[in-house]
């Protein structure tokens, strides 16, 4: 599929026919929920939303893509002393029959929450350790959100309206990135999709945005860059570019490379999770890099991330609110990929982040490839799968750690969510329903429009024939 300039109504329709053969090969997905442009300025929300109620296209996203920002919620909220339950031996022998002979090579945690009085767990491996990829861009949310709540305390308008008003301009940080972004024009009802370059502009919920569902690390760097700034100004943050370029050039780069030390470590650790099992320790460009020099290693585990999954829920990512914004982050609302393009999860609302680093080395008979590394293939898949379409309802998370070299790590990780999909269903005999999604005012509007104005964007330059591009994340 080219990723040149590509009309709205062209790109969905193309989704469309995908959809009905069952197979999507696109390589990126959005996420939050589709109504939530007036409350966030995140502008292509609008189009998307637009698209799917008001064209002859149909429904343009899978079900479990459809619910409003009412309908997610923290299941554990009510819950504050929850923890793990001890691993089910009969329930990690499946999982494990399932790795087959590669078991050794993947860590696996599962929490099923289908029945709330009755959790289960299991894991394969969970203390596994492994480079996250960009799964380590959860640290930099939470990390944002706990900089933002120290500077904000109590004061959830002021937190709003920081995400909301404040415009970033993206500079020399975010060198150099390859992973397309989503960009709207209203005036053409066009979104297109290309690399970040400098000079776009964005509000910074639509760089958390361009971070965790772009996964584009152009936009991580950005955010880092801003929550270094936030970490030093507290309340005084936005500052001008003025000022910030100012700080940046008379703070020692070991001064700052402690600061983002202090920032994302300290927010796994406010948080109840380890840092030994769960840690981001650099930049996502040369850029950044070069500017903030990083603080050692990165890290995640199954066990640890299936943690902060837990905290989340419970509203202890800081607090209720950051925990409940990080989650609509996270929600898909259009193409779905690696671990959520599996076809069995299409009926069910699914909140992912994925993260993939390969590496190759000579060898013959062998070409590199994404996801075929033969020295080392890590795929990470972080997902929480709620069945709203299922009698009963099926509530369950799962991440998965892969290092498996030289097989398709993004269709393992498919066939496996399949798998896993199928014996949850099958434990408590699920069996799908009709649901229809209850419509929301803006649907019924004979002409429905945002309120809110679109951050402004860079026009994305025309990509010739031929120079459309493989993302890698």
């Amino acid at each position: 599929m080219k990723r040149s300039r590509l009309s709205l109504r062209s790109r969905l329709g193309a989704l469309c026919v995908a959809a009905a053969v069952g197979l999507v090969s696109t390589n990126y997905a959005v996420a939050y929920p589709l109504d939530a442009t007036d409350e966030t300025g995140i502008s292509r929300l609008d189009a998307y939303d637009r698209a799917n109620r008001g064209d002859n296209l149909g429904k343009l996203v899978p079900l479990g893509a459809m619910l409003r920002m009412d309908k997610i919620t923290l299941k554990l909220l009510d819950r504050p002393g929850f923890t793990l339950p001890a691993s089910d031996p009969e329930l990690a022998r499946a999982l494990e029959g399932m790795l087959g002979g590669d078991a050794s090579k993947y860590g696996l945690s599962l929490l099923d929450l289908s029945n709330p009085e009755e959790p289960r767990y299991a894991e394969v491996n969970g203390g596994l350790a492994q480079n996250p990829g960009s799964v380590g861009k959860l640290v930099v949310a939470l990390a944002f959100f706990q900089e933002l709540a120290d500077a904000h305390p109590g004061d959830l308008e002021a937190r709003r309206r920081v995400l909301h008003d404040t415009m970033i301009v993206a500079d020399g940080f975010i060198v150099d990135d390859t992973h397309d972004a989503p960009f709207y024009r209203e005036e053409i009802r066009e979104v297109a999709y290309r690399p970040i370059v400098e000079g776009d502009t964005a509000n910074l919920w639509t760089w958390l945005d361009w971070m965790l569902s772009a996964s584009s690390n152009a936009a991580a760097s950005v955010v880092m860059k801003n929550l270094l700034l936030l970490a030093h100004y507290g309340g005084a943050y936005p500052v001008g570019p003025e000022a910030a370029e100012v700080f940046f050039a008379d703070t020692s780069k070991d001064t700052l490379s402690s600061l983002l030390t202090e920032t994302l470590d300290g927010a796994v650790r406010r948080s109840g999770l380890s840092t030994g099992g769960l840690r981001q320790g650099a930049f996502f460009t040369k850029g950044g890099k070069a500017r903030v020099p990083g603080g050692g290693y990165s890290i995640a585990t199954a066990r640890e991330l299936m943690q902060l999954i837990v905290k989340m829920e419970q509203g202890r990512l800081v607090d209720p609110f950051s925990s409940l914004e990080v989650k609509r982050l996270l929600y898909l609302t259009e193409t779905r990929i690696r671990y959520a393009a599996a076809p069995e999860l299409a009926d069910s609302a699914v909140y992912f982040k994925s993260g993939s680093l390969y590496s190759c080395q000579p060898e013959a008979g062998y070409v590199c490839d994404k996801y075929l590394g033969n020295r080392w293939n890590f795929l990470n898949s972080v997902a929480i799968v709620e069945g709203f379409a299922y009698t009963p309802s099926l509530d369950y998370s799962v991440v998965l750690l892969s290092n498996v070299l030289k097989k398709d790590s993004a269709n393992l990780h498919r066939d496996i969510a399949g798998q896993i999909h199928r014996l949850i269903e099958t434990f408590y005999g699920a069996t799908a329903q009709k649901v229809e999604i209850a419509p929301h005012p803006s649907e019924i509007a004979a002409t429905p429009t945002s309120s809110a104005p679109a951050p402004p964007a860079v026009a994305p330059p025309i990509r010739k024939p031929g120079q459309s591009r493989a993302i890698r994340r």
